[in-house]
């Protein structure tokens, strides 16, 4: 069965992080989407919530299981029977950081590789944190978020 893991925060997930989802499902057996308790960020939602939110989100696409993780991604994939971590890039800015991600992934577990995907152009320049900062400021986000996310942000940010 070929396998791989999608990482994130999903603070909150978008609608671009759905459709590189749907994708992978496309292209793999399973796809484990690994939301991450420890996020070096001070998160809108906790980790159930962005569990939750995703599970509602998620829920058609077949071959897809929503976690949490704690800890070094590459033991994570390792223990979950993963061998390809998919990282989506939006812009040229992004690929430094998932550049060096992936080469220090490597380092540590070579038998793990990194796939990189991009979204869809109509999704290319959505990021949870820009979400979080529209919403945050009372704008529109129905666009950028499913119903259920949009629906969870406004109850957080009023």
């Amino acid at each position: 069965m070929r396998s791989v893991v999608y990482p994130g925060t999903f603070d909150p997930i978008t609608n671009g992080h759905i459709d590189l989802i749907q994708r992978a499902a496309s292209l793999f057996d399973r796809v484990v989407v690994a939301v991450a308790v420890d996020t070096g960020k001070d998160p809108a939602f906790g980790i159930e919530r962005r569990v939750a939110l995703a599970q509602q989100v998620l829920q058609d696409i077949r071959k897809v299981e929503i976690t949490r993780f704690s800890g070094l991604l590459v033991k994570f994939a390792r223990d979950h029977g993963t061998p390809v971590i998919m990282r989506g890039l939006r812009a040229v800015s992004d690929f430094e950081y998932e550049f060096q991600l992936a080469g220090m992934n490597r380092r540590m577990a070579p038998d793990i590789e990194t796939l990189f995907l991009t979204p869809a152009e109509q999704y290319a320049y959505i990021s949870s944190s820009l979400v979080r900062e529209i919403a945050r400021l009372g704008g529109d986000v129905s666009t950028f978020v499913a119903p259920v996310v949009q629906a969870a942000l406004q109850e957080r940010f009023g």
